[in-house]
């Protein structure tokens, strides 16, 4: 049986991925840190025949998320694919233009994004190694590409993740094992940018299928309508 850990998971697109992974015989290892909110989605995949299972973690903790990653690969067997797509609350996340943007600013959306990739990519890719075969998906918002200064510290980060996970790509070239990103340049869900378009979870979830399928030799897709 072949499994997908979700970092980050969450009912808008961690769930929808969560669904096109399952609809296909994956099993599903969701990992964030609310364990309530993981619960309920666990609840409704398994409702709907999927085989998943609550990890609590929080990113920002990494030694709890890796021992969450290690929890999935012993209760499925390992993990075939990793999509990390971690997002922050309006309470934990402090959004800055360039101009009044702090080191602390971007040191906190670094830990969040860059390096909690990094260290859950560590806890899997030796397995994918030894396999020869695996994917890895890191997901940001497409201000990654093309920055706007309202969230300049965050662009600054995933912009960071961007680079790393395209490189990754490049390294791992001829190994069996996909690295990708994806920039998703829509609101998912509800809009929260008056004018700025919005696609459904459900739209957006067949790029990471694609990805994992029929797109491997690609470094980046960019979600836009």
């Amino acid at each position: 049986m072949t499994s997908i850990a979700i970092v980050g998971a969450g009912p808008q697109l961690g769930l929808a991925i969560a669904r096109t992974f399952g609809s296909h015989g994956f099993d599903v290892a969701l990992i964030s840190r609310n364990r309530a909110k993981l619960d309920d989605l666990v609840g409704r995949l398994t409702a709907e025949g999927i085989t998943a299972a609550a990890f609590p973690a929080d990113v920002l903790d990494r030694d709890a998320l890796i021992q969450a990653l290690k929890d999935a690969v012993t209760q499925f067997g390992g993990i075939d694919v990793l999509e990390y797509s971690p997002v922050g609350t309006l309470g934990s996340t402090a959004l800055t233009i360039p101009s009044e943007t702090e080191p602390s600013h971007v040191q906190h959306e670094m830990e969040f994004q860059l390096y909690g990739a990094i260290a859950a990519t560590k806890a899997v890719l030796p397995a994918m190694r030894e396999s020869g075969a695996g994917t890895l998906l890191y997901t940001t918002g497409a201000g990654s590409i093309d920055p706007v200064p309202q969230v300049g510290n965050v662009n600054a980060a995933a912009a960071a993740l961007r680079n790393w996970a395209i490189n990754l790509h490049k390294e791992l070239t001829g190994t069996g094992i996909q690295a990708a990103h994806v920039g998703i340049d829509v609101s998912i869900g509800l809009s929260v940018i008056p004018d700025f378009p919005t696609a459904q979870p459900e739209e957006i979830a067949p790029v990471y299928w694609e990805l994992h399928t029929t797109h491997r030799d690609e470094a980046e897709r960019v979600f836009t309508l």
